[in-house]
């Protein structure tokens, strides 16, 4: 117990250096440079003159990407058996009007009277708080407090509300223009499907609607066995009132993301005491209005205190926290916050986002929701299709059962055409415990049931009661979805990855994970001799052979200035070819963090390489085995 309060006042003494809004050592002009001109990430149709919130990512970025997708699958598709599909990015419009898209799906924005310029009102609000307190040193703490509870709140307020703030602001636009009220903006591209124009879509804004609707064929995919997960790896489109901080908010992104169908009443998880002392940084809803620090816990006493709703939600939440230490983002700079009453669904059990810490702030990259059975209860009441589930009992049970027996000839009589629809309605009750239950005392109390729009009256059915005996439980599953934003993720995981060293104020190195690295060995030659070549080209085959990506580097620089280019993209180790080499088949390995360089056979080099990008041996083991070498300039 001593071991574990040190590690979680440890834990959040690193927390508290990292809750200033920005690193005062992080160099954005250096790193903003070594982005563009290594080319991990430049503006799309650049020499058009571009177009905000749309960017390509370069041969590096996109290497790191499907390096950073291709651990997220190992983690998360593989570990869990999840069943992985891929949904189409067009969607019909009945789906989202379904889903609450169409009508929900939106930010609040002010337009500027004058230009016409819109903006959204929730930044606005922030980026006023922010101005207010840095030109006023003499604020009192309490009315900083108040203001920064605003802010945390600020995509939480009503449109009432929202402008009653910029009221008292006085909040204005550019040159002090006048700007409209708050108003709701529908965050979706719509488009037409077909050429006659008639049928609307939209390009999805989550990858999840396409895995609910799926639903009833995963169940049976999955042998009827519950519960289950399925993730999906694809874009998103939002068309964002104002895009900025670069990856941070974009109109077209990469989301994975995860539905786990549980039965509502059991959501344990069978692996959850692999998790349960993963100490976490949990921005709960009570600090959050409160002290506005954090929690510092384990996983476990969080689920057993109450803060995390459950089991399988604390489990994903955990094996994020786990999926970003292994792909390289700093566990320091990271952290989970509860979402607001305010903020939640009105079916939401809880949500948290996990969110990075950034040049930018605090940045959500990653949200965890319990939605409980919403998504396919609406579904299904939409499209008359069952997405029930069921569970064998451990032991039959003998139960009562109530049926609703219609007297067709009267209600035939009575509601004529109408009759199908009534009987329809009948039908659907009579499947419903619940809804038969209420059902069932509404008549006996009132003499009547208003059912789909028409009276039901007590002698147009009657209540049958029998026992039998119950061998399987039916429900409507609950979901929870962790969904990732991978282009957050890598934006973030590119600064947490940036590093200038101290002894060398010029040079930039990305220190990148050498899992998730793009080019995991670059092979130098010496000097320029035509004798090293074929060695050069031998090693970079036999890395290529062995599913490592790598890079020759063979130009006339100097092999300094070349290992400081590879440090740039963040290639975690090289391989030089020597004189040496050609007397005794071994050359020069170096690591790239630690500049420490080793001496290795060259049928050594692919296993090696493999085994430290895997994490089945580390450079400490290497440097036991192999000798050490002075550092080459």
């Amino acid at each position: 117990h001593v071991d574990e309060l040190g590690e979680l006042r440890a834990r959040l003494a690193e927390l508290q250096k990292s809750q200033s809004p920005a690193d005062d050592n992080f160099d954005q002009q250096a790193f903003n440079d070594v982005i563009i001109e290594r080319m991990f990430i430049i503006p799309s149709f650049e020499i058009h003159g571009g177009v905000k919130g749309l960017f390509d990512l370069g041969p590096p970025c996109c290497a790191l990407k499907a390096n950073v997708l291709e651990t997220w699958r190992q983690h998360f598709i593989l570990e869990e058996n999840m069943l992985e599909m891929e949904c189409t990015n067009l969607t019909p419009k009945a789906v989202l009007q379904t889903s609450g898209h169409v009508e929900k799906f939106t930010d609040q924005m002010v337009k500027d009277q004058e230009t016409g310029e819109c903006k959204r009102a929730d930044h606005m609000l922030e980026d006023f708080i922010d101005d207010l307190i840095e030109k006023t040193p003499n604020m009192s703490s309490e009315e900083k407090d108040e203001l920064l509870l605003i802010q945390r709140q600020a995509d939480a307020f009503s449109l009432d509300e929202m402008h009653a703030l910029f009221q008292r602001f006085g909040i204005k636009g550019e040159d002090g223009h006048e700007l409209s009220k708050p108003f709701d903006f529908n965050l979706m591209f719509e488009t037409k499907i077909g050429p006659e124009g008639t049928s609307i879509g939209y390009l999805r804004p989550e990858t999840a609607q396409g895995l609910f609707v799926n639903f009833k064929r995963l169940l049976n995919f999955n042998g009827k066995q519950m519960p289950f997960a399925a993730a999906q790896i694809g874009l998103g489109f939002r068309n964002e009132i104002a895009p900025r901080g670069g990856l941070l908010r974009v109109r077209e992104f990469c989301m994975a993301e995860i539905e786990h169908f549980v039965n509502p009443n059991k959501k344990s998880h069978p692996k959850f005491e692999s998790v349960a002392n993963k100490t976490m940084v949990l921005f709960d809803q009570t600090t959050q209005l409160g002290t506005g620090r954090p929690l510092v816990m384990t996983m476990g006493e969080a689920v057993e205190k109450g803060t995390v709703n459950n089991e399988t939600l604390g489990y994903f939440m955990a094996r994020t926290q786990l999926f970003m230490e292994k792909i390289g983002i700093n566990p320091a700079r990271l952290r989970f916050r509860q979402h607001l009453q305010t903020e939640m669904a009105h079916y939401a059990a809880d949500c948290w986002d996990c969110e990075i810490h950034t040049s930018y702030g605090w940045v959500e990259c990653v949200g965890h929701a319990d939605r409980a059975c919403y998504d396919l209860m609406v579904h299904a009441e939409a499209t008359g299709t069952s997405m029930e589930a069921s569970e064998r009992l451990p032991e039959p049970v003998e139960i009562d059962v109530v049926t609703v027996e219609p007297n067709r000839k009267l209600v035939g009589k009575t509601f004529k055409k109408d009759q199908k629809t009534v009987l329809a309605a009948l039908e659907k009750v009579s499947k419903d415990e619940d809804a038969l239950g209420h059902f069932e005392k509404t008549m006996e109390a009132a003499g009547s049931v208003e059912l789909e729009g028409f009276t039901v009256t007590k002698d147009m059915v009657s209540f049958k009661k029998e026992k039998k005996m119950k061998h399987e439980e039916k429900f409507l599953p609950s979901v929870i979805e962790p969904s990732f934003g991978m282009g957050r993720i890598l934006y973030a995981l590119l600064e947490h990855s940036f590093y200038v060293p101290e002894d060398n104020k010029e040079a930039v190195v990305m220190r990148f994970s050498p899992n998730v690295a793009p080019v995991k060995c670059a092979v130098f030659n010496l000097q320029s001799n035509g004798d090293f070549m074929p060695v050069v080209r031998q090693i970079a085959a036999s890395l290529t052979a062995a599913g490592m990506s790598n890079k020759t580097d063979t130009s006339g620089q100097s092999i300094g200035k070349r290992y400081a280019r590879t440090d740039e993209v963040g290639t975690p180790y090289g391989v030089t070819v020597d004189f040496d080499t050609l007397k005794d088949s071994t050359v020069t390995l170096r690591e790239r963090d630690s500049q420490s360089q080793l001496r290795v056979p060259i049928a050594d080099v692919p296993a090696l390489i493999t085994g430290l990008v895997k994490g089945w041996t580390t450079w400490n083991d290497a440097g036991a085995k192999y000798p050490a070498v002075e550092r080459q300039a």
